[in-house]
């Protein structure tokens, strides 16, 4: 649906330090500053291998949700600025979170309630002049769609297991993961660890995986013996469903 339709969308401003925006809710206004796309906040290590190159934003508290909201996608475009916006939407995918800061009392992007975009410099050219420092965008949240299925990249220790969730289709926002290994057939909730990153308080090397992943529209896939029993830390598996 184009920008004209009935999809509502909200006004905020963006920046470009590296590229920011901030934003209201719908199409909504922000400011935008970028980063240069190789690390992150959200458990992306390294969001160029992860698939999603200099496609990425950072979100400001407002918009993070506690971590919530990594891997959410969000269509952008420089409004009300003639000067200094280029013609055109970009999409992009929050893989990292812009840190507060209390020491100013101006331009104060990050921190609550202003809702802040800190885009990749390359996203932030597509749609505003360098120059222009921090402009108002609109944007919103839409679905990526992504190829593969959901992927999961296994971590930890011998006590403890963290696992990266990413390729993630759809509303691409993931509210809750369970796991399931071979030693029994019940399934266990995991939490959050940090964005994209799920955690469980027990080791569960040399069992086969299974796991359960649950999007912000209730939707759900399971993905049965995912991770084969020999799997080590490091190591990355493709499941066979994604969300639509």
């Amino acid at each position: 649906m184009g920008f004209g339709g009935a999809m509502l969308y909200s006004l905020v401003a963006i920046s470009v330090i590296f590229g920011v925006a901030f934003a209201v809710s719908g199409w909504d206004y922000g400011p935008s500053d970028a980063i240069d796309g190789m690390g992150a906040a959200r458990g992306y290590t390294n969001v160029i291998e992860h698939g999603y190159n200099q496609e990425t934003t950072a979100l400001s508290t407002t918009l993070f949700h506690d971590g919530a909201a990594c891997g959410a996608c969000f269509q952008i475009m420089c409004v009300n600025a003639p000067q200094a916006c280029k013609k055109g939407t970009i999409r992009v995918t929050a893989t990292n979170f812009c840190p507060l800061d209390y020491t100013k009392d101006h331009d104060i992007w990050f921190n609550p309630p202003q809702k802040h975009f800190d885009l990749a410099k390359p996203m932030y050219l597509k749609i505003a002049e360098y120059k222009a420092g921090v402009v108002p965008v609109l944007y919103h949240h839409v679905k990526c769609g992504k190829k593969g299925g959901v992927k999961f990249v296994m971590g930890g220790n011998n006590y403890w297991t963290i696992v990266l969730v990413y390729n993630v289709g759809g509303v691409r926002d993931v509210t809750s993961v369970r796991v399931r290994s071979s030693s029994s057939s019940n399934w266990v909730p995991m939490s959050r660890n940090w964005g994209k990153n799920w955690q469980v308080t027990q080791s569960l090397l040399r069992k086969r995986l299974s796991f359960e992943v649950t999007a912000s529209d209730g939707s759900v896939i399971q993905e049965t013996n995912v991770v084969p029993s020999n799997w080590q830390f490091g190591m990355s598996f493709e499941g066979k469903h994604n969300f639509n």
